[in-house]
């Protein structure tokens, strides 16, 4: 004998099937507010007003030829090495930002200090993760500003 298939049949599997939907709808919605920890940037227009800015100093660092290189050592501090035509600069000042990139944990004001190897050093270290460093770098009347990735 064969049971039919009635009204509360349909109604059991459509409360099941969008019952499902939400479930995982309200999961992973929870989900993509909890990673998220704040914006890329807070105005995109203002943004895009800074982009030619932007361009100008990577173009002003070009013309310098200067080469950097930033690295961490084991202790987590950043060795910046900054040279042109394959000799270190001399004369160097640095300083820079070290900000998370989705505004996890507050930004850390970084101070540089010339190390053994020529290459200026942080004074600071980076707690794990990923960073991305903003430094300025003066030499003279030169000025050069990085904006590079850390991890």
């Amino acid at each position: 004998m064969t049971q039919r298939f009635t009204g509360w049949h349909m109604a059991t599997i459509l409360i099941t099937f969008f019952g499902i939907v939400i479930a995982v709808n309200l999961v992973m919605a929870r989900f993509a507010v909890s990673t998220f920890g704040g914006t890329v940037v807070d105005n995109s227009y203002v943004a895009s007003q800074n982009y030619n800015r932007w361009l100008a100093a990577a173009d002003a660092q070009a013309r310098l030829g200067w080469v950097s290189k930033v690295r961490l050592d084991p202790a987590r501090r950043l060795a910046l090495l900054v040279s042109k035509d394959g000799a270190p600069l001399a004369n160097l000042t640095a300083q820079g930002l070290a900000i998370h990139p989705l505004g996890r944990t507050p930004s850390i004001p970084l101070t540089f200090e010339l190390s053994s190897t020529g290459a200026l050093q942080s004074k600071q270290t980076l707690p794990a993760g990923r960073w991305r460093v903003q430094i300025t770098l003066r030499r003279s009347v030169d000025t050069v500003k990085l904006n590079l990735p850390v991890q």
